[in-house]
């Protein structure tokens, strides 16, 4: 994670009386994107957009924002509206609205232009999403000033081949997940990483997660939490027969290759951060592997990714006397 050149020099820049005159600011053709149809969404991007227009700043918004229900334009005195995929290519900066899924679901969109991406949490854990509601305006106004900082999240490509034709392909912020689709039974597969053989195994399916994903579907599946900066990607098996069958972190730059084994009796499917799934045949072959392009998060000033973990994940709930900020028990020599 990277801090902005602003950040250290110009960390109050936000309170001066000057602020509305400043005619360079970090970024100046803001995209805005929301999701979910909900009020709470459309408030927050009128909120948003209403700053923006404040400070002089071109104000870009996609098709599919601008025609949510909920959203009435008039509210929004200066706005273009374009394709959403060219949002990134145009926009210094994207702000997306709603929770850590829609920002899952901006990644594909944005990603190949690296433009950074700021999140405002309208869904529930935000590990993405951020920013929240009732502060966006004054952590705009502080990203606006330059006082920020970037998060680089690589994403995952999968490609499901037979021979040498790619049947279907797709790329992941959090996760790629082989399942059983609505089957009781288990999945027989077998697994290789960078051509070595790994096992074979029955499950109900199996998660390659990014460290971006490691805090969502993997984690319920008993994975490990990877810091957001680790170049690893984690194997973690659904409920495997053999009780041995343990999560797996590997190189991010492996590739992993899963073939269904000619014994498996139920119609595997694959989904990548949980859209529609497709299925993979036993004559095919699942490969994961990094994605060449990463998704840009920006944070505003102070974000610390165990801090969220303490708040979204609930590490702190416990009495008062345990709090991190209290050192009852350290005695001072002096």
């Amino acid at each position: 994670m990277e801090n902005s050149a602003q950040s250290a020099r110009l960390p109050h820049l936000h309170e001066s009386e000057l602020f509305h005159a400043i005619k360079n600011p970090a970024f100046r053709r803001i995209g805005l994107m929301g999701r979910a149809g909900k009020r709470s969404v459309t408030q927050s991007l009128v909120q948003i957009a209403q700053t923006i227009n404040d400070m002089n700043l071109t104000l870009i918004m996609d098709v599919q924002t601008a025609n949510l229900p909920t959203l009435n334009l008039t509210e929004i005195e200066k706005v273009k509206i374009v394709k959403r995929g060219l949002i990134g290519e145009i926009c210094d900066l994207v702000i997306v609205v709603g929770g850590d899924g829609s920002i899952l679901h901006a990644a594909e969109a944005l990603a190949r232009y690296r433009v950074p991406v700021l999140g405002v949490n309208r869904g529930r854990l935000g590990f993405l999403a951020d920013v929240k509601p009732e502060e966006a305006a004054f952590k705009l106004r502080q990203v606006l000033m330059g006082d920020y900082q970037l998060d680089h999240r690589f994403l995952l490509t999968m490609e499901i081949r037979e021979g040498r034709n790619i049947i279907h392909e797709d790329m992941a912020l959090n996760d790629v997940v082989l399942h059983a689709g609505k089957s009781v039974h288990m999945i027989d597969f077998q697994m290789k990483i960078d051509g070595q053989d790994v096992y074979r195994q029955h499950s109900d399916g199996l998660i390659a997660a990014t460290p971006t994903g490691s805090t969502a579907y993997a984690l319920s599946g008993g994975g490990p939490i990877i810091h957001p900066s680790m170049d690893a990607i984690c194997l973690v098996p659904m409920h495997p027969h053999t009780l041995s069958s343990r999560p797996i972190v590997v190189s991010g730059n492996s590739e992993v290759c899963i073939r269904i084994h000619e014994d498996n009796r139920t119609q595997p499917m694959v989904s990548a951060d949980g859209k529609p799934s497709v299925p993979l045949e036993q004559e095919q072959r699942l490969y994961i592997r990094k994605h060449p392009d990463k998704l840009t998060l920006l944070h505003p000033p102070g974000f610390d990714f165990y801090e969220a973990c303490r708040t979204k994940l609930h590490w702190n709930v416990h009495a008062e006397e345990f709090s991190l900020d209290v050192d009852d028990d350290i005695i001072d020599d002096e």
